[in-house]
C-alpha cells in the first residue's frame, strides 16, 4: 500500500514536471516568435530619438598592436570587434574627419539596409535574415530594415566600447602603410604611419592590418593591384552614380499612413511601405533636373527617423571623382541646387507631401564603387547568378545584382536575383601584399557581382571573418595567402565562425532553370561581358526570337573584350535592312554582323565560312542552332561565346 502511494505520488510528480517542461517550452517558443516578430520583421518604429553617445577616442595609439583595422564603416567595426573577441590587441583607426561610428550608414545617411534574406521564412511568415553573427547583434539593437541614425551609431558604439581590447583613434589626417622587405614576390605590411589630428606623426607596428575603408585606400597605398569602376568590362571611365542622401521634415505618422495607403494598394510588387521603410514613387524619375547632365532622380527609397523626419536615397549625381575634394564639393553643390526643386516637385505631385520641408543632407556622399582590388580569387557574375558555393566560404549574399545608372541616359539594370551565393576567403586576400586583408565593398569582386556583394550585411560578415582569420593565422604561423590555399586552415576558420553564430554551411540548392539550357555556356560568356540580364525573375528570355538589330547591339557590346580586334563597322551589317528590330535573325545575317564588326571581308553568304575558317565559330555551335533561319537569343549567346574564344583565346 505504501509503495502504491509512493508510485502515485511519483507519477503525479512526473506529470507536474512534464507540465512545467511543456509550459517552459511554450514560453520559449512564444519568446522566440516575439523576437522574430520584433527583430526579424521589417520594422519596429519608435517615437523616441536617442541622444547621440560620445565615442571615446584615444589621443595617441600604443607603439604596437596585434592588428590595426583601418576604417570605421560597419565592416571595420565588425572586424575590430571580431579581432578583440579573439583576444587580439586591436587599434580601430579612421582617416576621415569623423566623430561617430558607422560611416556610410550614419554620416552618409544610408539608413535603409539592402538586406540579404534566406529562402526560408520564420513561423510568422516573415523572411529570415540570411546574415548572422555580428550583423545580427547590431541589427537587434536598431529599428528594422531602416533605422534612426542615432540608434545605429549608438549601437555600433556600444558594441565597440564593450571590448576592452580595442583602442579607437578618430580624426587622423592620414594613414600610410609601413612595408617590410619583399619575400616570395610579395611585400609584407608591418604597421602604419599615422598623421594625428594635431599634425604629428606616429609609427605603429602591427602583426596584421585589415583595410575596411570604402575604397581600399590603405591597400592601394601599399601597392595592391586593382581595377577601377567598370574597367573589367572594358569601360574604365564609367562607374555607378553617387548619391547625396537628404532629409525630409514633417513626415508625420499621418503622412506615413497616406504613403502606405498609396503604395500598399497599387498592385505592384516593386513598391511598398512598412513601419520604417518606403520604396516606390517611380514617378519621381520624371523630375526635370536643373543640371540635366549631372543629376537624375529615381523612385524614392525612404528610411524613417524617430523625430518625424525621413532620409531619402534617390538623388543620383554623375561624373564625380570621389578622390578629388573639388569634385566632391561640386557634387554637393549640384545636389543643393536640385533639392529645393525636388521637394517642390514632390509637394506638387503627391498630396501626401504637401507639408514636407527639406531638412538638410548627409555629411558624406554615398559612393557605390571605385576600386575593385585584385585578390587570390575574383568573385564573378556567374558565381553570383548561379548561387555558387565556394570551398573557402566566409559569408553569404542574396541581394539582387543591382547595377545603378552610370549616366542620366542609362536606366541601370538588375542582372539577376540570386537565392544565395558564397563569398570566398580568397577574395579578401590581396595580391602582392602580405599581412593585409580587405574587408569592404572594394574586395576582390568584378564590377557586376559587386552590385550585390557591396551591400553592408555582406561587408559585416567579411569583417567578422577577417578579424577571426588574423587570430588563426597568428596561431598557426601562416600568412593569409598560405591560409587561402589550405583547406585545413579554412576548415578551422569556418568552425570558429560557426561557433560565433555565423552559420557557415555548404549551399544546397537546385540548379536554376537557365543552367540546364543547351546554350548555358553561351549565356555564361554573355554574362561575363555584361551583355545579358535576367532581372528579378532570372528570366534571360533564351528562347525568344532574336533580330538583326539586337545582334548588332550584342556584337557591338562585345567589343570591350578586345577593342583592337573590332576593325570594322558593325552597323554596316544592317545598313540595307528595313525593320531590323522586327525581322527574324538568320545564321547568315548573324555571321555577317560579326565579320562586319571585325573588318573581315566577306559577303553575307560567305560570312559563316569565313568565321569557321578563322576559328571564330565552331561546328558544335552551328549544330546546336536548331533553326538557322530564326535564331533565338540563346543562339546569339553561343555565337558570342565562340567569338570570345576566337578573339581572346579564353572561354
Amino acid at each position: 500500500m505504501a509503495n502504491s502511494k509512493r508510485n502515485r505520488s511519483a507519477s503525479r510528480g512526473w506529470i507536474w514536471l512534464m507540465g512545467i517542461l511543456i509550459l517552459l517550452a511554450a514560453l520559449g517558443a512564444a519568446a522566440s516568435l516575439y523576437y522574430q516578430y520584433k527583430h526579424l520583421s521589417k520594422g519596429n518604429h519608435s517615437t523616441t530619438k536617442q541622444v547621440l553617445e560620445e565615442v571615446k577616442s584615444v589621443k595617441k595609439a600604443k607603439e604596437a598592436y596585434d592588428v590595426i583595422v583601418v576604417g570605421t564603416d560597419p565592416e571595420g567595426l565588425a572586424a575590430a570587434v571580431s579581432a578583440a573577441r579573439n583576444g587580439l590587441n586591436t587599434l580601430l583607426v579612421d582617416g576621415r574627419n569623423r566623430e561617430m561610428l558607422g560611416g556610410l550608414m550614419t554620416l552618409g545617411g544610408l539608413n535603409t539596409i539592402d538586406m540579404n534574406y534566406a529562402l526560408k521564412t520564420n513561423p510568422l511568415g516573415k523572411e529570415e535574415v540570411l546574415n548572422r553573427g555580428f550583423f545580427s547583434e547590431w541589427y537587434k539593437r536598431i529599428e528594422g530594415d531602416s533605422f534612426d541614425v542615432n540608434t545605429a551609431a549608438n549601437a555600433f558604439n556600444q558594441l565597440v566600447s564593450a571590448e576592452k581590447n580595442i583602442d579607437v583613434l578618430l580624426r587622423t589626417q592620414k594613414i600610410e602603410p609601413v612595408l617590410g622587405p619583399p619575400a616570395n614576390g610579395n611585400v609584407p605590411v608591418q604597421g602604419a604611419v599615422l598623421t594625428l589630428a594635431d599634425g604629428s606623426k606616429q609609427t605603429v607596428k602591427a602583426g596584421a592590418v585589415i583595410d575596411a575603408t570604402q575604397d581600399a585606400d590603405f591597400a592601394a597605398a601599399a601597392g595592391v593591384p586593382f581595377t577601377f569602376g567598370r574597367e573589367d568590362l572594358g569601360d574604365p571611365k564609367s562607374r555607378m552614380a553617387v548619391t547625396l542622401v537628404f532629409k525630409l521634415k514633417n513626415v508625420t505618422p499621418e503622412v506615413w499612413d497616406k504613403m502606405a495607403k498609396r503604395l500598399n494598394n497599387d498592385n505592384s510588387d516593386g513598391t511598398g511601405v512598412n513601419e520604417v521603410s518606403v520604396w516606390g514613387y517611380g514617378e519621381m524619375s520624371s523630375y526635370p533636373p536643373v543640371n540635366k547632365e549631372r543629376a537624375k532622380m529615381r523612385g524614392l527609397n525612404m528610411g524613417r527617423q524617430n523625430d518625424n523626419t525621413a532620409l531619402v536615397n534617390s538623388l543620383q549625381i554623375f561624373n564625380v571623382d570621389t578622390f578629388d575634394p573639388k569634385s566632391v564639393q561640386e557634387a554637393f553643390d549640384i545636389a543643393n541646387k536640385e533639392l529645393p526643386n525636388i521637394v517642390a516637385y514632390m509637394k506638387q505631385t503627391f498630396p501626401e507631401f504637401a507639408g514636407i520641408e527639406l531638412g538638410g543632407t548627409a555629411s558624406e556622399l554615398y559612393v557605390r564603387e571605385t576600386r575593385h582590388i585584385q585578390g587570390e580569387y575574383r568573385l564573378n557574375i556567374v558565381d553570383v547568378c548561379t548561387n555558387g558555393d565556394q570551398w573557402d566560404r566566409i559569408g553569404f549574399g542574396s541581394y539582387p545584382v543591382d547595377i545603378q545608372r552610370t549616366s542620366p541616359s542609362d536606366n541601370g539594370n538588375v542582372v539577376c536575383d540570386p537565392k544565395q551565393y558564397a563569398i570566398p576567403f580568397r577574395s579578401i586576400v590581396p595580391l602582392k601584399v602580405d599581412g593585409l586583408l580587405i574587408a569592404s565593398k572594394a574586395a576582390s569582386y568584378d564590377t557586376l557581382p559587386h552590385g550585390s556583394a557591396r551591400v553592408i550585411p555582406n561587408g559585416m560578415a567579411v569583417g567578422q571573418a577577417a578579424g577571426t582569420a588574423v587570430k588563426l593565422a597568428q596561431q598557426e604561423k601562416l600568412t593569409f595567402r598560405q591560409m587561402s590555399a589550405s583547406k585545413e586552415a579554412i576548415g578551422k576558420l569556418q568552425e570558429q565562425l560557426n561557433a560565433q553564430g555565423m552559420e557557415i554551411k555548404p549551399i544546397e540548392l537546385k540548379p536554376e532553370p537557365f543552367m540546364e539550357h543547351k546554350a548555358y555556356e553561351g549565356l555564361k560568356s554573355a554574362l561575363m561581358l555584361g551583355l545579358a540580364s535576367g532581372a528579378y525573375d532570372n528570366n534571360f528570355h533564351l528562347d525568344d526570337a532574336a533580330n538583326p538589330k539586337r545582334m548588332v547591339n550584342l556584337v557591338g557590346g562585345a567589343k570591350k573584350m578586345k577593342p583592337d580586334a573590332w576593325a570594322g563597322d558593325v552597323n554596316q551589317a544592317i545598313a540595307n535592312l528595313q525593320n531590323a528590330d522586327k525581322i527574324p535573325l538568320t545564321l547568315e545575317q548573324a555571321s555577317y554582323t560579326i565579320t562586319q564588326a571585325l573588318g573581315l571581308k566577306a559577303a553575307s553568304t560567305e560570312a559563316q565560312a569565313k568565321l569557321l575558317e578563322n576559328k571564330l565559330l565552331t561546328e558544335t555551335t552551328v549544330k546546336l542552332i536548331a533553326d538557322k533561319q530564326k535564331l533565338t537569343n540563346a543562339d546569339t549567346y553561343l555565337l558570342i561565346k565562340d567569338l570570345k574564344v576566337g578573339v581572346t583565346g579564353k572561354p
